[in-house]
């Protein structure tokens, strides 16, 4: 299989993504179809993991009751911007996704190399799971929503609540929907290259 190289992206779709985008505490009061939320699991599903090992997984908790679960989990600072987005994602991830490798690397026997290193497994399965939830992030912006990430909440109470069995562990949230630009705070200060960068 041949992949042809993209030329760069243009200044539009990089302000989408990056310059121009912004966290967002608000939203409209403007439903998400399932249609776009299933669109956006078929982007965030083609980006890079370790041995494409997939551990990320998703709650899209739009519903009243699925919020009222959530609720109690949730910081005093986070709690109503919470309830009135449209959707809230659980960022969470499967502690045991290298089960999954011999169907997603089935080129080379990629479960072995995990055998009995649980602190690989586990590792693994956090970095991965956490960059499945960028991608989401920007998968979100290039379909047009707008993102407010956060980690103000119990992890714990989540996981019992959501995810009883001890199957998956959650990681951060995500909150989704239409943006209300008229209540956003100024762009927060950003490094120059020379501050945070170096070339070796």
């Amino acid at each position: 299989m041949t992949v042809q190289n993209h030329p760069p992206l243009d200044d539009a779709a990089l302000d989408a993504l990056f310059r121009t985008a912004r966290t967002h505490n608000s939203f409209k009061d403007e439903p998400v179809s399932e249609v776009t939320l299933r669109a956006l699991f078929e982007l965030v599903k083609m980006g890079p993991t370790s041995a494409n090992g997939l551990p990320g997984r998703f709650v899209f908790v739009t519903s009243k009751e699925g919020k009222a679960k959530l609720e109690p989990a949730l910081s005093a600072t986070n709690r109503e911007k919470t309830l009135k987005a449209p959707v809230t994602v659980i960022v969470a991830h499967d502690p045991e996704w290298h089960e999954n490798l011999p169907r997603f690397f089935p080129h080379a026997d990629a479960k072995s190399w995990f055998a009995g290193n649980d602190a690989l497994i586990a590792e693994t399965a956090f970095r991965n799971g956490t960059l499945m939830g960028g991608y989401l992030i920007l998968a979100a912006r290039a379909l047009g929503l707008d993102t407010g990430a956060m980690s103000g909440f119990d992890k714990a109470k989540v996981d019992a609540a959501f995810f009883p069995d001890g199957k998956l562990k959650s990681n951060f949230l995500i909150n989704l929907g239409y943006g209300d630009g008229q209540k956003m705070f100024d762009r927060l200060p950003r490094p120059d290259f020379d501050e945070f960068c170096k070339i070796v």
